[in-house]
């Protein structure tokens, strides 16, 4: 059960350094204000009313409407600043790191199934058999 903990706990560590570093963008498309289509890679669909709406140029400026449509553009930036904590250690303390972590995952690892410790003693010698000597049993 530690072993899953432990494992566990290490893949969130890992998903949570990764989405703290990793920047991303998301595109969103609204008409009006209903939420019409979003993406994350690539421009979102369209709703089809800029269609609908007569080009606008600079020739005819009567024809010119203001859409009803609008896309917006959300972007979060990754951390760039990391920094590791190695380089500030001394010998000593990279020596007990290094110990504490060989010693603690040897903790979790497990024996065999068929562990028997007294496999290499032979059993001792018993010259009567004192239950039956003194007829107590245990029932």
């Amino acid at each position: 059960m530690k072993r899953v903990f432990q494992k566990i706990v290490s893949v969130v560590m890992a998903l949570v350094v990764m989405f703290t570093t990793m920047s991303f963008t998301l595109d969103l498309h609204y008409c009006g204000d209903a939420l019409v289509d979003y993406s994350f890679f690539t421009k979102p669909e369209s709703c089809g009313m800029d269609k609908v709406l007569p080009a606008t140029n600079c020739e005819n400026t009567t024809m010119s409407k203001k859409s009803c449509c609008s896309d917006q553009k959300i972007v979060k930036e990754g951390q760039d600043d990391l920094k590791t904590a190695f380089n500030t250690l001394t010998f000593e303390q990279h020596t007990f790191v290094a110990v504490f972590f060989y010693t603690y995952k040897n903790l979790f690892e497990g024996f065999d199934k068929n562990f028997i410790p007294y496999q290499d003693y032979s059993p001792p010698f018993i010259e009567r058999d004192v239950q039956t000597l003194y007829e107590t049993y245990l029932i």
